[in-house]
């Protein structure tokens, strides 16, 4: 048996840090070569005269509008939040630490090329400089930042963490004394079952070329789909040609969905497989561990790793002997069975992708980044100043043999399941400048994303498209097939169409099934009512609308198979399910759930008749990680609805033992840029960009949010003049 003992290099500590003579002269001499000037909405502006420069003074920007997130996003990264949140996260951070290794991060950091070694020695120093600037913030645990944290979190989408379909549940069962016991796959409760019609259904991106836009110009939309307040809006410039505008993902260093002068680029969340399950033959010979391989036995690896939870105000410890082969860190047990994981969920390779994207210089330039294939999360929506439109449907793709499921365990004992190097990424999924004019994604299957025009699902390997239809997919093609001469307004209108299209399966079988009752029914006299208020429907989301109330309160009661988004190769995608849900569904299926939400609001308000805009409200008034809602305090109704059922913009929102619907997420950083001569580029961000709730910046734009109401983007520092609320060198 291999033993490796791991020393966890964590430098930070529990107690202040204070930084030394000469720390300090180094972060004030970068300070004067970083100037930010705050626009009228409080968003940031950074000028700085080196790549490095700029970065100092975003990181210290991103402090300024909320360190606590910027905090947070490391520790978690760090695998220590158990440290601050105890021990219900104990099995999150174990997670962490057997998928991200911090000595390999530093490994990274020691061997960075010296251009990525500034970006990285800036980012630490820009915050490290805030921390010293502003003795009054007391950080949960990290006082300390290192360079070598973004090494850690090398991409910046919400779910950058690839695990196949391996739960936490099954993490905890392992590593808590199961790896002896029979475990069968245990499977995560189904988010409908938790938060009513609320998932992270990812983003929508769409790019328009030149032919379909009234300008000759092409246009990009930008729409991530996340949990509200993951991302601020941020201009970061230096004078060694960085320009980029858009979202920065709490405490990174490159802007992560965005535009500069010559292109954009729009993420959105990929199911392309990059991370597989092998069933492991464990066999225990003279007391050691060893695994089956090609017929001969390797030796298992352990590593022993030492996790803190907080209980009582005290750090309690933790020991974990934790297990590899040769494919990764065991993770699970199934059907008897130890399950390893391959994955690629942080890399070097993976950042220097994310930087240069953001200084790429137009279609070929971004090919040339795409190269690199370290992006294991996203797909990208692409336009540019020249007129081209493109989509990649993932970036990091391995080679593996087709007789396999990928979407499933494979065999651990053979050399046979090996990757076999990456796809080049002409090979995978992918299209440009398709004929019809237009590109979309809404983590549906990229076999969509023209039309009629789409990529053949005939060309390419299962594995590297998995993805099934929603339905959103099907809303953004019939929406973007319409028009003929798009401009910023209208594709704004596009991406707000709030056609709730899976209603347009589900209400004609409940009608159906309405309707083959005899009048004298108690059910049919219970719901007619409801019933002429649903067919009179024409499936649009809107404030006054109640049906909408009625639509989405009831589908949340019917089978969770209809809710299910993402999907593993082979399985049925959500637009099928609900069909076939809708096509053998029986009566009561179909109406029980009516008439519960029916008796429901009833009970709650005394009458069923309830508008959607009445129920369903954005509320922030605390800015805390998971925010307080209360019926007592002020909040602005919403018409948009969850993209769940269809709906182009998502407002993802549930009860909280309250009254109303509160949303915690959906549209966060929305933003509409034609290319042209000139940047022409609208935005649009939950709530404001400060974290502070004592900042006018922390609810300025909620009501225009609630309304789709965007305000103009100032790209050019002359156009940032005009619009001063604040300009000053980094550390005043």
């Amino acid at each position: 048996m291999k033993k490796l003992f791991i020393l966890l290099l964590f430098t930070t500590q529990v107690f202040a840090q204070k930084f030394t003579k000469t720390e300090v002269s180094r972060f004030q001499q970068q300070a004067k070569r970083v100037e930010i000037i705050r626009d009228t909405w409080g968003i940031p502006h950074i000028y700085g005269k080196s790549d490095a420069d700029a970065v100092f003074g975003l990181l210290y920007a991103q402090c300024e509008d909320d360190f606590k997130r910027v905090e947070m996003n490391y520790i978690e990264k760090l695998g220590r939040l158990s440290e601050i949140k105890g021990e219900k996260e104990l099995y999150n951070d174990l997670q962490i630490r057997l998928l991200i290794d911090s000595v390999d991060a530093i490994t990274d950091y020691k061997k960075a090329e010296p251009w990525l070694k500034k970006l990285l020695n800036a980012y630490a120093d820009g915050i490290n400089f805030y921390l010293h600037k502003h003795p009054e913030v007391k950080p949960a645990l990290l006082n300390r930042f290192e360079p070598w944290y973004p090494l850690l979190w090398t991409d910046g989408s919400i779910g950058a963490i690839s695990t196949a379909d391996i739960s936490n549940d099954e993490i905890k069962k392992f590593y808590s004394g199961g790896q002896l016991e029979g475990l069968s796959k245990t499977k995560m409760q189904n988010p409908s079952e938790q938060f009513g019609d609320y998932q992270q259904t990812g983003s929508n991106g769409f790019a328009i070329a030149p032919s379909k836009t009234a300008s000759g110009n092409a246009i990009l939309y930008i729409n991530p789909h996340v949990t509200f307040y993951f991302r601020p809006e941020v201009q970061v410039v230096s004078e060694e040609g960085l320009n980029a505008y858009g979202a920065v993902t709490w405490g990174q260093i490159f802007v992560y969905q965005g535009f500069n002068q010559y292109c954009g680029w729009m993420h959105t969340s990929s199911n392309v497989d990059v991370a597989d399950m092998y069933a492991e033959k464990i066999v225990k010979k003279n007391d050691k561990l060893f695994y089956e391989y090609d017929q001969k036995l390797r030796p298992i690896t352990q590593k022993n790793v030492t996790l803190k939870y907080l209980e009582d105000d005290k750090l309690i410890k933790k020991k974990f002997t934790t297990y590899y082969t040769h494919h990764g860190p065991v993770m699970a047990k199934r059907d008897g069975k130890w399950i390893s994981l391959r994955s690629y969920n942080r890399s070097m390779t993976s950042l220097v992708q994310s930087w240069k994207r953001t200084k790429a210089k137009g279609f070929e330039d971004y090919k040339k980044v795409m190269d690199l294939k370290a992006n294991t999360s996203n797909n990208t929506v692409f336009a540019d100043a020249q007129g081209n439109i493109a989509y990649w449907h993932g970036n990091y793709v391995p080679v593996r043999d087709t007789n396999y499921n990928w979407g499933k365990v494979v065999d651990g004992t053979t050399s046979k399941t090996e990757w076999k190097g990456l796809h080049a990424v002409d090979e995978t999924v992918h299209s440009y400048n398709p004929v019809n004019g237009w590109l979309q994604n809404c983590n549906s299957t990229p076999y969509t994303v023209a039309g009629e025009n789409s990529p053949k699902r005939t060309n390419f390997r299962p594995y590297m498209a998995p993805d099934g239809e929603n339905f959103r997919g099907i809303n953004a093609v019939r929406v973007l097939s319409r028009e003929k001469d798009y401009t910023i307004e209208k594709v704004i209108a596009a991406g707000y169409d709030t056609y709730l299209s899976a209603f347009a399966v589900l209400i004609p079988a409940i009608t159906k099934a309405f309707d083959s009752l005899p009048p004298s029914d108690t059910l049919h006299q219970a719901l007619a009512e409801p019933m002429s208020t649903l067919k009179n429907w024409n499936y649009y989301a809107e404030e006054s609308s109640v049906a909408t109330t009625l639509a989405i309160e009831t589908a949340q009661k019917l089978s969770p198979q209809i809710t299910k988004i993402y999907i593993e190769q082979g399985e049925t995608d959500q637009v099928e399910s609900t069909k076939r849900f809708a096509a053998n569904a029986t009566k009561e299926d179909l109406l029980l759930p009516l008439l519960k939400t029916v008796n429901e609001l009833k009970n709650k308000f005394g009458t069923w008749q309830k508008p959607w805009g009445e129920l369903n409200h954005f509320q922030r008034i605390t800015g805390e990680f998971q925010e307080k809602y209360d019926d007592t305090q002020a909040s602005l109704p919403v018409g948009f609805a969850s993209a769940l059922w269809g709906s182009l913009p998502s407002f993802n929102s549930r009860y909280y033992g309250t009254q109303k619907r509160y949303g915690l997420g959906g549209n966060s950083f929305v933003c509409a840029v034609e290319f042209g001569k000139k940047i022409k580029a609208k935005s649009l961000l939950a709530g404001g960009n400060s974290g502070d709730k004592n900042s006018k910046h922390f609810t300025d734009q909620a009501l225009m949010y609630t309304q789709g109401k965007f305000k103009d983007v100032l790209f050019y520092k002359e156009d940032v003049l005009k619009n001063v609320e604040r300009r000053y060198w980094v550390g005043e």
